[in-house]
């Protein structure tokens, strides 16, 4: 990777993203940027880019806090600083890692010489580092949830607190918070959405002409960064000038009533939740006014700040699209007259968004620089799109395909119908004590949660096990030669608290589409059903998986995955018909379960088996030993057993007369069996916490559904 970054006025396209990016330099107090889109659009190249475009910073020499000279932080760790000359640097751009840790991200705080030598030792993280810079987060929604709330706690305060056993540090933490993300793994809760700023929906140009100069000034950075960073000199100083001029004229702006109220009516009219969009979408304003060179908002300012700071705050559940409708917010606007026009001229009368389309009009090197750098749609070599497609991806391409003819075999396929409305769900949870990836599912070992116990610390202590220390070192104080109050603690005799949360668990549905469950009013209870689990997944933070069954085999409809959004709409899309291959089901689910098992150890996973228990199809490929499809329905039920996987059977048998055949399966799999009505949370059913604790009750439903079988 070159140490020349790619120019930020190289980008092609991407207006969204490049505004809202300097918007975000001019008034860091928008509140940062969320990126959505597509792998290969430029989300990092542009943010990359834009740390050369801010200015530079004075900082006092030797703190590693970055404090001001002329005001400095009086809480500053590094502190009391005396007045003096600062000494100037560029603006830093700090990156966050998915894998980071807490103590990574705010600081270390040295709890072992805290107490054994009454030192208070801090070693700043990278809150610290990005102190009066950029702080970037790729990847923002595979982050851990507890790692979000103190990023996003920080963003808000423009400080961060580190406190450890009644030992505390506070230093201050401002900076521009810059996420991206792919929504296909996954959405953030929408209470992590409202704490950004602004978000962008970005996507790979259609247009022929504008991917050829993608390309052409992508491989002529590769071929020569040094040369190429310089031909993009001029138009990254006129940006970088334009910038410094915005700031200073912010203080100046007048955000008027009329604007005010267009805001208000905009939030209200879209049905925002709370406050924060009304303040955003003021400041947002008001940095375009300054931006554009002009010291009063007008309507234009109030609708582009919308179309940034609403469309994320309008998500009700992970089913809902972001976005914002543009004629509605039109109509709105339209109610209010326009503020009285400025006297001056406008110095830039072409707007926020001019610079052309980035095909060399306007924005190119030989171009007239415009306002808005020129646009840039392709990734750096790095985020290219490769022929390898990740492991939790779902495959977008597949919306209309027709299903595989070993699918189609058997009664006629029946088109897609829609799922009944969704319903709170029961807790299904994996038995035992799990170490996976925080969530709100099944029991586990985590660094947060309620303590359980303690343990000599293996490598740094972080959570310090209070009276299990003292209780260590409190029968050697007479050989320590204690003399006063205070105990005499060693390093050996730190004990570290051992703490019990929740994880979160790769759920992967089994879901029958064979003629058997084809009825129109009951497929769309089961696909409401499934609705409901998923959504109960998106709460608990847990990966998801898709495998369908019927005719004479099994499809793996999503591969695991975060986005429970995706899984929703392959759901949305499944047909029906055919014969019922629960074998195949069963098997694909058990290949499926034995790779990610390879890929994540730590991750428990939960079956969830939707289905009536009939099997009218083997749909074993490769010649397998024979037998009825409900024996080998019943090996491979038997095989998951043996393997400990947790399961859960939902019973989708109706009408008079029933076979009970789900609690064959249910009894097989060594798994609770629960009916469509007995998931829902306010049912009578007693609640299921963990499905081990059904089995007792499945295993003597064992002989008497094998001789009704």
């Amino acid at each position: 990777m070159s140490s020349v970054p790619y120019p930020f006025t190289a980008v092609v396209g991407q207006t969204d993203l490049r505004l809202a990016l300097l918007l975000n330099a001019v008034s860091p107090a928008v509140g940062g940027v969320l990126v959505r889109g597509e792998k290969g659009t430029a989300k990092s190249t542009a943010v990359r880019a834009l740390s050369a475009l801010l200015p530079q910073v004075d900082v006092v020499p030797g703190c590693r806090f970055s404090c001001a000279p002329g005001a400095p932080d009086p809480a500053c760790p590094d502190g009391p600083h005396e007045p003096g000359a600062g000494a100037a640097r560029p603006a830093r751009m700090v990156e966050l890692p998915v894998g980071a840790s807490e103590d990574r991200l705010v600081g270390a705080l040295d709890i072992e010489r805290a107490l054994s030598e009454g030192v208070k030792a801090f070693e700043p993280g990278l809150l610290a580092d990005a102190h009066r810079g950029i702080l970037y987060v790729d990847e923002v929604n595979l982050l851990h949830d507890h790692l979000i709330d103190l990023l996003l706690d920080a963003a808000a305060m423009g400080a961060s607190y580190v406190e450890r056993e009644g030992v505390s540090v506070r230093h201050a933490a401002r900076f521009l918070l810059v996420g991206t993300m792919n929504p296909e793994e996954g959405e953030l809760r929408p209470q992590l959405l409202d704490r950004f700023g602004l978000t962008v929906e970005v996507a790979a140009s259609r247009e022929p002409a504008q991917r050829v100069e993608v390309v052409r000034r992508r491989l002529a950075y590769e071929d020569d960064p040094a040369a190429f960073a310089i031909r993009w000199a001029d138009e990254e100083h006129e940006v970088r000038a334009r910038v410094v001029a915005a700031r200073a004229l912010l203080p100046q702006v007048l955000l008027g009533d009329t604007a005010l109220l267009q805001i208000a009516a905009a939030c209200a009219g879209f049905e925002v939740d709370g406050m924060r969009a009304d303040i955003v979408m003021a400041r947002t304003a008001t940095a375009l006014a300054a931006w554009a060179g002009r010291t009063s908002v007008r309507k234009e300012d109030v609708r582009q700040a919308a179309l940034l700071a609403l469309p994320h705050r309008r998500r009700r559940n992970p089913f809902d699209a972001p976005g914002l409708d543009e004629e509605m917010l039109d109509r709105i606007l339209d109610g209010f007259p326009d503020e009285e026009p400025e006297p001056e001229p406008d110095p830039e009368p072409q707007g926020p968004d001019d610079g052309g389309d980035g095909d060399g009009d306007g924005g190119g090197p030989d171009g007239d620089g415009g306002g808005v750098p020129p646009q840039h749609d392709g990734p750096p070599a790095q985020e290219a799109d490769s022929p390898e497609a990740a492991p939790d991806a779902p495959d977008t391409t597949r919306e209309d395909a027709p299903q595989p003819s070993a699918q189609g075999s058997g009664a006629a396929e029946q088109a897609p119908v829609a799922a009944a409305e969704p319903f709170r769900t029961k807790v299904l949870s994996v038995p035992g004590l799990g170490e996976g990836a925080a969530g709100r599912r099944s029991r586990a070992r985590t660094a947060h949660g309620r303590t359980t116990g303690s343990q000599r610390p293996r490598g740094h202590l972080t959570k310090l096990h209070l009276a299990a220390t003292v209780h260590a070192a409190a029968p050697h104080q007479k050989a320590r030669g204690r003399a006063g109050r205070g105990l005499v603690i060693r390093k050996d005799d730190l004990r570290q608290a051992t703490r019990e949360g929740r994880e979160g668990n790769l759920v992967l549905f089994v879901v029958d589409a064979s003629g058997s469950m084809a009825a129109r009013q009951r497929m769309s209870a089961v696909k409401g059903a499934v609705m409901s689990l998923l959504l109960d997944a998106y709460q608990r933070r847990d990966k998801v998986g898709l495998i369908t069954f019927r005719g004479s085999g099994a499809e793996l409809a999503l591969p695991p995955t975060s986005s429970v959004d995706a899984a929703a709409a392959r759901l949305e899309r499944l047909p029906t018909g055919g014969r019922t291959p629960l074998a195949a089901g069963l098997l694909k689910a058990h290949e499926v379960l034995r790779v990610e098992r390879l890929r994540d150890p730590s991750r428990r996973p939960l079956l969830v088996v939707v289905t009536d228990g009939r099997a009218t199809s083997a749909g074993v490929p490769g010649g397998r030993p024979g037998g009825t499809p409900r024996e080998l329905s019943g090996r491979s039920a038997r095989l998951l057993a043996s393997e400990g996987i947790a399961s859960v059977v939902v019973d989708c048998e109706s009408g008079p007369v029933r076979l009970g055949l789900a609690g064959v399966l249910a009894a097989d799999l060594g798994a609770p069996a629960v009916t469509l009505d007995g998931l829902r949370a306010d049912s009578l059913a007693g609640l299921v916490k963990n499905v081990r604790t059904a089995v007792t009750h499945t295993a003597s439903l064992n002989s008497v559904s094998r001789r009704a079988a």
